[in-house]
């Protein structure tokens, strides 16, 4: 393997793994909030890291950090349909964790790398291959037989985390497309995402009474609950920024395999130590099914790619 190789395939790596933590961190966060607390409003924690993400991105290109398009007429145009698509996600994702024990939501979530595949075949007119196709569908296996006997059935929680799958698989699509398509880039995509939607989710939030409930909650004098909501909004941002690093230097379909990846960790964590997990030798049985197949499946894309990769032999002349 030569240098320059080397050299974007670590690039590669490091970009997926900041994703895999990332998303790791703020799952972890997310759940302490609003279950071990009892956040009442998915909707005003959304607002908080959407206002985090657009304070932090503006800092930073004020003082030069980061760069990115300033506004203008042409924005909506080059951006569109991907705030509505992140500020979907954004909700349902909350929504979803907050309703659902964390194994649950993790083997829920594998759906969305089959959205993902579906998506890519006719946004992108990508195709999987035969091996990826099959161990997808032993994941959706898995997470089948253990929601057919998950003991804490919630059609809420449900809903929220299939909707969750739909948006996270066409935000990686749509991030891909923009990327190579538009000039906002990574700090501008993720900014004028947040930016956007934000004045109609502060709306929402006012409207629906989302805005009172949060205001009105007893924890805001405990110490331990601000510095998490705090870290939960810091990092929103940072998820969202990862996600687009992870895209721009893999693929849509690489950062949906990362994420299931840190699924499997978060998925026998929540067994262990999430104290909303109902345990059945079925919904068990399930949830393993669907982890090896995630294992299986992440070989086999990654050694895919890495062949891709590797520099075409030249032909030797006479």
């Amino acid at each position: 393997m030569d240098d320059s190789l080397q050299a974007t395939t670590l690039t590669r790596i490091l970009a997926a793994a900041f994703y895999g933590i990332s998303s790791t961190v703020i799952m972890l966060v997310n759940k302490s909030v609003l279950t071990y607390y009892k956040f009442p409003s998915v909707q005003f924690l959304g607002v908080g890291q959407m206002i985090a993400a657009v304070l932090i991105l503006r800092s930073g290109k004020t003082v030069g950090l980061v760069s990115f398009p300033d506004c203008d007429a042409q924005l909506p145009k080059k951006i569109f349909p991907l705030p509505l698509i992140y500020l979907a996600n954004l909700i349902a994702g909350l929504g979803g964790t907050k309703k659902l024990s964390l194994p649950m939501f993790t083997v829920l979530r594998r759906f969305s790398i089959l959205f993902t595949l579906i998506l890519e075949f006719f946004v992108l007119r990508k195709k999987a291959s035969r091996t990826v196709t099959s161990t997808v569908l032993m994941m959706i296996g898995g997470s089948i037989i253990a929601a057919s006997d998950d003991l804490a059935f919630d059609l809420v929680g449900y809903t929220f985390i299939i909707a969750n799958d739909v948006f996270t698989a066409l935000n990686a699509v749509f991030m891909k497309k923009l990327l190579n398509a538009q000039d906002l880039g990574k700090y501008g995509i993720t900014y004028y995402n947040c930016l956007l939607m934000l004045v109609p989710a502060a709306c929402i939030l006012y409207y629906t009474g989302e805005l009172e409930k949060g205001i009105s909650y007893q924890g805001w004098d405990e110490f331990a609950f601000v510095f998490q909501f705090l870290l939960s909004c810091v990092m929103g941002f940072i998820l969202m920024y990862s996600i687009a690093v992870c895209t721009a230097y893999n693929s849509a379909l690489t950062t949906t395999v990362v994420g299931c990846l840190k699924n499997i960790a978060i998925t026998y964590f929540g067994m262990m130590f999430g104290g909303d997990y109902l345990f059945s030798w079925i919904n068990f049985i399930g949830v393993n099914i669907s982890v090896v197949g995630s294992i299986v499946y992440s070989i086999f894309t990654f050694k895919a790619q890495q062949e891709k990769n590797k520099p075409k032999k030249q032909p030797q002349s006479l």
